[in-house]
């Protein structure tokens, strides 16, 4: 039998892959250290971007159901460089969100729109600081 990790949020096993591992890690975070509800997020989200169908590892929602924070993640052996913010961003230019967090389960970063750039942020926000942002 193939290996399997639970994903909470599409509420079924999943085949345990290494990315799967770092979106279920960071999907654990968001619930315990940034306190997003779990039925505000949703995993592997389809976007259509151009002619192209993609899927975002991970997005929270506000209460109004609207897009909050787009989250990518890579294997832990894939660096977090300017092209997965770019991956991030240009899935950005379909959600519209304000937060972006990039991860490789090693190295995780979060931004925040700030007038129409992205800004590094020091720590990761509270669901409740970022439903109050909107």
């Amino acid at each position: 039998m193939e290996d399997k990790i639970w994903d909470p949020l599409r509420k079924k096993h999943v085949a345990r892959t290494p990315e799967e591992e770092v979106r279920q890690w960071f999907i654990s975070v968001m619930i315990s250290g940034m306190k997003i509800p779990s039925h505000m997020m949703m995993s592997e989200v389809p976007i259509r971007y151009g002619d192209k169908d993609y899927r975002a590892d991970i997005v929270a929602y506000g209460r109004d159901a609207s897009p909050l924070m787009i989250v990518e993640c890579k294997q832990p052996s894939v660096a977090i460089d300017q092209k997965v913010l770019d991956q991030a961003i240009r899935y950005n230019n379909v959600l519209n969100v304000r937060y972006i967090a990039i991860t490789n389960g090693v190295k995780t970063f979060i931004f925040t729109k700030v007038g129409e750039k992205f800004e590094f942020m020091e720590k990761a926000p509270l669901w409740d600081e970022m439903i109050c942002q909107q």
